[in-house]
């Protein structure tokens, strides 16, 4: 069997343990700060059910053939203790995290060529610990080669399609593109959609526009047709939708990934020559608005 473990079963690492779980040639363990009896998903197509082998001690893991890193962006540093348990050569570790700095934030804790860096479009939403709602259908993006081939092998028999992608850079900038306007609605409370005008698309067009002209300068291939994608969403945002993770978890008062979705266009924009101006006055207003948030 192939081992698997699962650090962080949020909504997303929940999901993708439940569905990896359904393969009997698969062994699952979710890593977990506390205990969970069962995980039970409402997808679109019914209701699945998986009982992992759940550890939420460290010191009695064991390694394993994959280990697959759910957490937001600022944990990266509280996996230590599983990943020197968990990891040893051969150990193959993927990265499923917004934003584009996968391999950066790990490859000091892992050697790079056992990274694996990991794109998902998984709508989901955690109601309590293990009960989760798969809203749509899942899609998953790895670079191509070995180690990408591999993980999507893993979830040939799940109902979430993974493929790997030659050009995995612009995969990554493109839906950073896609979800650094969730900034405004995070800052404002509110859809963007029932209180749109020419100066609100002007900021919405900005964020995206500096984004693209980042991710370009960064070696992703980006067209117009992606900013006006990102102006058009906006536009249409209906009253009370949420505008992305960054947008809910300001609701719920959780701390909230900036740096990995606005924060890092202003960090490669100056390591560019690229101004950032929009994406940087957000990211300090929504960290100024006493919400919780963290800075690398």
């Amino acid at each position: 069997m192939t081992s698997i473990a699962i650090i962080g079963p949020g909504a997303i690492g929940g999901t993708v343990a439940a569905w990896l779980a359904q393969n009997p040639a698969l062994d699952i363990t979710v890593c977990a700060r506390t205990p969970l009896d069962d995980i039970r998903v409402e997808t679109p197509g019914g209701v699945i059910t998986a009982k992992p082998t759940v550890l939420t001690d460290p010191a009695k893991a064991t390694p394993v053939d994959w280990v697959m890193v759910a957490t937001k962006t600022y944990d990266a540093e509280a996996t230590k203790p599983w990943l020197d348990r968990l990891v040893v050569q051969g150990t193959r570790v993927a990265i499923i995290q917004n934003g584009v700095e996968h391999v950066r934030l790990f490859k000091h804790l892992v050697p790079a060529e056992q990274l694996v860096p990991v794109i998902i479009n998984l709508p989901a939403a955690r109601h309590a610990p293990g009960r989760i709602t798969q809203s749509r259908h899942g899609l998953i993006w790895v670079p191509a080669g070995e180690n990408g081939d591999a993980l999507v092998a893993l979830f040939a028999h799940a109902e979430i399609e993974a493929a790997a992608d030659a050009d995995f850079a612009t995969r990554a900038w493109v839906k950073l593109c896609g979800n650094c306007g969730a900034i405004v609605p995070a800052l404002t409370l509110r859809a963007t959609g029932p209180v749109w005008s020419d100066e609100l698309e002007a900021i919405v067009r900005g964020l995206a526009e500096e984004c693209a002209a980042v991710g370009r300068a960064e070696g992703a291939v980006i067209p117009q047709a992606v900013i006006d994608g990102v102006v058009d969403n906006a536009r249409n945002a209906a009253e009370g939708s949420i505008a992305g993770s960054i947008h809910a978890d300001r609701l719920a008062g959780h701390q909230m990934e900036i740096d990995a979705r606005n924060g890092v266009i202003v960090r490669l924009g100056e390591k560019h020559g690229i101004p950032t101006p929009m994406n940087r006055l957000l990211v300090t207003l929504l960290g100024a608005s006493g919400s919780p948030w963290v800075s690398h």
